[in-house]
């Protein structure tokens, strides 16, 4: 496919599409269900709502913001695992039974270490029994087998590395934070949300969360969890305090991650904005890497690059907006037009932002668009839209994420 310009019509297009995603994520919303936790179990209403008005009272030495703030850190870098479902039944059933052994990790975090032989034993006796429950779906839905698996990451067996980098990085970042305070001979009751919330906007904050060099979790987490995280602050609980539009709804860059990837593929989405070619020379796309052989798509290669063929000057001057006030990236007016920041874009000034696209990713790449050969398109809700599925089926059949 030659490159072409991305002219009126086809941003209407492309539009359009996320529009479409956007508002079915507002229908299927996508929320970790934390109101049965044991920590948590006065900050809900009787319809499951979070108490809002009550975020800043005590409980404890911190504020239940903090200590909201506290567990979606840590489920943020959990997250990344392969089975979601099972991920978080982990970190709900170890998180309630930790607290009832009076581990309260959350409002104490060096309880987690020095009670290592019950959170460690809380591992892996709640992972045999999630294992137990969902390794034949997953492995059905995956085309794998269910002895295959696991939710420990990297492919490790290990516990101990498990339980001391994936939840021990995370639990000591409030704890470092408020020794910090002390040496200062300052108080805080949300240090943890102080320190989020200190910098120019979500998206600087996502950043910030990986790459600082005191309180950074580096390759603890990835950017897509980053980005899930400011999701989660920003528009599914509505934990943030600032009210600016650095810290709204747009604020933030969508969390690219394999439902992402397939969806924007397929539908041609992304094909509006890279030929193949360019697709291949950033890796993005990688030739046969794939399962069965079929060609690979790794979205989150497409960090940081540019389309630079966008004619429509007032698609521009809005994007100039979102990059200097919203997201705060740029100072001045860029030069370039990042891929991963179109979609703030687009919906800037609708009522829909980026949590609601996110979820509507997670809900149709998890219940139609699969990442294998027979994926549930007929039912699709954005068919009439997909590219693949109308005129080029090759963007379904020999490509995987």
């Amino acid at each position: 496919m030659k490159k072409q310009s991305l002219d009126i019509m086809n941003i209407y297009k492309c539009k359009e599409l996320i529009l479409k995603i956007a508002e079915i994520g507002s229908e299927n919303a996508n929320v970790p269900l934390i109101q049965d936790l044991f920590p948590f179990r006065h900050y809900f209403n009787e319809r499951n709502e979070l108490i809002q008005n009550k975020l800043s009272e005590n409980d404890g030495l911190w504020t239940r913001r903090e200590i909201l703030t506290r567990y979606l850190f840590l489920q943020a870098v959990l997250d990344q695992g392969p089975d979601i479902i099972g991920i978080r039944q982990l970190l709900r059933d170890v998180t309630n039974n930790l607290y009832q052994n009076e581990v309260r990790f959350l409002h104490k975090p060096l309880d987690f270490f020095k009670e290592v032989g019950i959170s460690v034993d809380e591992i892996l006796s709640n992972h045999e029994k999630i294992k137990n429950i969902r390794a034949e779906d997953w492995a059905k839905e995956n085309k794998s087998t269910p002895n295959r698996y696991n939710l420990f990451m990297d492919n490790s067996k290990q516990v101990l590395g498990y339980a001391i980098y994936r939840w021990g990085v995370p639990l000591t970042v409030p704890y470092l934070l408020e020794k910090d305070l002390q040496k200062e001979n300052k108080i805080s009751t949300e240090p943890l949300v102080d320190f989020l919330e200190s910098f120019a906007s979500s998206e600087i904050m996502s950043r910030e969360i990986k790459d600082n060099l005191r309180y950074g979790l580096g390759k603890a987490i990835g950017d897509k969890a980053a980005h899930l995280f400011a999701k989660w602050y920003v528009h599914t609980f509505k934990l943030c305090k600032n009210k600016n539009v650095s810290w709204g709804n747009n604020s933030y860059e969508l969390p690219f991650d394999s439902n992402v990837g397939r969806v924007l593929f397929r539908t041609g989405f992304l094909l509006e904005l890279a030929t193949v070619k360019d697709l291949e020379s950033w890796t993005a796309i990688q030739k046969n890497a794939g399962k069965g052989g079929k060609h690979y798509i790794r979205v989150t290669n497409l960090r940081g690059r540019s389309v630079q063929n966008i004619s429509d000057e007032k698609f521009k001057e809005v994007y100039n907006e979102i990059a200097i006030n919203y997201l705060k990236t740029k100072k001045r007016a860029p030069k370039n037009i990042e891929i991963q920041q179109v979609f703030n874009a687009f919906l800037k000034d609708e009522k829909f932002g980026i949590g609601e696209l996110d979820d509507g990713m997670i809900h149709i790449g998890t219940n139609f668009c699969r990442n294998h050969d027979v994926p549930l398109c007929d039912e699709c809700p954005i068919k009439n839209m997909c590219e693949g599925f109308n005129n080029n089926n090759e963007l379904i059949d020999e490509y995987r994420t």
